[in-house]
């Protein structure tokens, strides 16, 4: 298997190198034929690597490949940790991957940067892939400011654009912002342990929670609870936790395509995985898994709120996934790991789903995006509107669909959590997941009515040629449809219930939520004749009948709700302000204090007084001594007598 590993790796590598640095002589065909082949070999073998862990029985495998260093002790490996977290995450990664590489021969067909996109995209997957196979904390942060830096070129692809270089700016320092926590709590770990070895380190645990660490001298903390708070505050930039979220709406300047593979597969799920990997770390600290919970039920919540309000067909879709990766941290923090990866998987297949499709509808409209300017596209595209009605169902947990087997238990597993004895945060995450229902159901389906059905709002010209892509657009639609719909029948046993993960997520027995949830399980139709009964599945029904009566009825009275709660609707339409204290606070502060240093610092003291004034003292002494120069010899002979005359008085003077 070991030579499976280095293939799975190695290949989108190669492939991304091929292409971007011979992409000339292959051509566009042979740049999208290559990155093609080296992501779908990797997919390929990530699936039979899972076949024989699932099948198989395969063991977990700790490998190191290479040393790359040794200093005071300390190894520097790269190596890989594959095990069933790995194996499935591997496999989302790689098949999502492929699909966008497929559609994006569609979607770019005519950019001049045809070659260097696929370079990229190719060039990310295998960033995301030594990331989740990392075994050790140094690989593990290779990988995570590699899928950084690749998000950064391909967020500002159309360097061009004024707009997109501001979004990868963004996305670049904000990020920067989570990684310094990220790397701050990953030197707490060889501060205590001395390994970067994720064995070494989670062999230690229950010795580094119980020390302390003096953060403000003469106020103790616990050592694992800062070490988790600031690994988390890593997966809040990765995963756009609020408040480090500003930069993932932004991030749809960038090509479509590019925005499936980051909000499904790659980089925002980085965090979500990170912290199910830690989970050996993280379940000896309750104050950490509170801090935790607490921001997934805000972002969940007051992310979602935002979604009702855009009318840009991909920001909607982006809002979305912030939502739902609140959905993931709550059910983190409430130490329902296998739950939040379950959602992880499943929302991976129907959230690249919806922004293909989304994709495919702007490639139809010419580039349009404003979804005020769409509707009754239904008889003109077919398969985007059934692909379409799929993803948009999976994402509200209609009862069936993939998202609903995810979604639904995860909301349990959270509502269930109180018994951990944890409190009023548990039940204040629990109706924050559970009113996210609606409010899911309601943009969702606001998009999808607006879209799809109603008035035709497009201009004459747009609507004669109106029409579904070709098929390297629409086959990679098909093809994540299936999953979206069905995979959550044959995967929520095992993965859930079963004993799927083994000894990859560890969960304390007093905090296992999930292993006391599975006492009522009885299979997946159980489940879904049981949904109706739930407040999960009346709340989802009543924000898709709201969008159709409100949207599709009664068009007026958004507007009326608009202008009657202007103060509310002016706060989400300045996104509660975060932009505002992220670009006038944090970053209009940074400029302030560095044009100071500037001006007192750098132009005063070291130009002015430094530089300049020791240039002009000299420039000063010299004119004095050139005063002296006159050219007479007299005058000389004058300076010699003085000079003498000083000098005998002197000699005088000490005897």
């Amino acid at each position: 298997m070991y030579n499976y590993y280095l293939t799975i790796v190695l290949a989108p590598l190669a492939a991304a190198i091929i292409a971007g640095l011979a992409g000339k002589k292959i051509g566009r065909a042979g740049a999208h034929w290559v990155t093609i082949a080296g992501v779908g070999t990797a997919c390929l073998l990530s699936m039979l690597v899972l076949k024989n862990f699932f099948w198989g029985g395969a063991p977990a495998e700790n490998i190191s490949v290479y040393t790359w260093a040794v200093t005071d002790g300390l190894r520097m490996e790269v190596g890989f940790l594959v095990d069933r977290l790995t194996v499935l995450m591997m496999c989302v990664v790689t098949f999502v991957s492929l699909m966008v590489h497929i559609y994006t021969i569609g979607y770019m067909r005519e950019d001049p940067g045809y070659q260097r996109f696929f370079s990229y995209i190719s060039l990310f997957t295998f960033a995301m892939l030594m990331l989740v196979m990392s075994n050790n904390f140094l690989q593990l942060f290779f990988g995570w400011e590699a899928v950084g830096l690749v998000s950064y070129l391909l967020i500002g692809f159309w360097f061009k654009k004024e707009t997109a270089i501001f979004a990868n700016l963004k996305a670049f320092l904000v990020n920067r912002v989570g990684d310094f926590g990220f790397l701050l709590g990953i030197a707490g770990v060889v501060m205590f342990t001395g390994s970067l070895d994720y064995a070494t380190v989670f062999g230690q645990a229950k010795s580094i929670a119980g020390q302390s660490i003096e953060v403000f001298q003469g106020t103790p903390w616990n050592a694992m609870t800062v070490i988790c708070i600031l690994l988390f505050i890593g997966a809040m930039g990765k995963s756009a936790q609020a408040p480090l979220h500003v930069w993932l709406p932004d991030s749809m300047e960038g090509p479509t395509p590019i925005s499936a593979l980051i909000h499904a597969a790659t980089m925002v799920t980085a965090g979500i995985f990170m912290v199910a990997r830690m989970s050996p770390l993280f379940e000896l600290s309750t104050t950490a898994l509170g801090f935790v919970i607490v921001i997934g039920s805000i972002t969940a919540f007051f992310m979602g709120l935002l979604g009702i309000i855009q009318n840009d067909i991909k920001r909607v879709v982006a809002y979305s996934t912030l939502s739902q990766l609140g959905y993931m941290t709550v059910a983190l923090g409430a130490s329902a790991y296998s739950a939040a990866i379950f959602h992880l998987m499943t929302h991976a297949f129907f959230k690249a789903l919806l922004f293909l499709a989304a994709g495919s509808v702007i490639i139809a409209m010419h580039h349009e995006q404003d979804i005020r300017k769409m509707g009754g596209i239904k008889k003109y595209m077919p398969i985007t509107y059934w692909t379409s009605l799929v993803g948009s169902l999976a994402l509200i947990g209609f009862p069936g669909s993939s998202g609903f087997f995810s979604k639904d238990l995860l909301i349990e597993a959270v509502r269930d959590s109180h018994w951990q004895g944890q409190g009023a945060v548990y039940w204040i995450a629990y109706l924050s997941v559970l009113l996210g229902v609606f409010i899911t159901a309601l943009y969702a389906f606001r998009m999808f009515f607006l879209v799809f059905h109603g008035e035709e709002r497009m201009d004459a010209e747009t609507k004669l040629h109106l029409h579904e892509p070709s098929a390297v657009v629409t086959a990679p639609l098909i093809l994540l449809a299936i999953p979206s719909a069905i995979i959550g029948w044959f995967t929520v046993g095992p993965v859930l219930f079963g004993d799927y993960f083994g000894g990859a997520i560890f969960v304390s027995e007093n905090k296992d939520i999930v292993s006391h949830m599975a006492h009522a399980w009885h299979g997946s139709f159980a489940l879904l004749t049981h949904s109706v009964r739930t407040p999960v599945f009346w709340l989802a029904a009543s924000g898709v009948i709201a969008a159709w009566f409100l949207y599709l009825k009664r068009p007026d009275i958004p507007e009326i709700i608009k202008i009657k709660l202007s103060g509310i609707y002016n706060v989400l339409d300045r996104k509660y302000y975060f932009d505002d204290l992220w670009i006038k606070g944090f970053a209009g502060g940074g400029r302030a204090i560095g044009q100071l240093l500037w001006q007192r610092g750098d132009q005063m003291t070291i130009d002015d007084t430094l530089v300049n004034g020791t240039a002009r003292t000299v420039v000063r002494l010299a004119g004095f001594v050139r005063q002296i120069q006159t050219g007479y010899l007299y005058t000389y002979a004058f300076a010699m007598i003085i000079g003498l005359t000083a000098l005998l008085g002197w000699l005088i003077w000490l005897r």
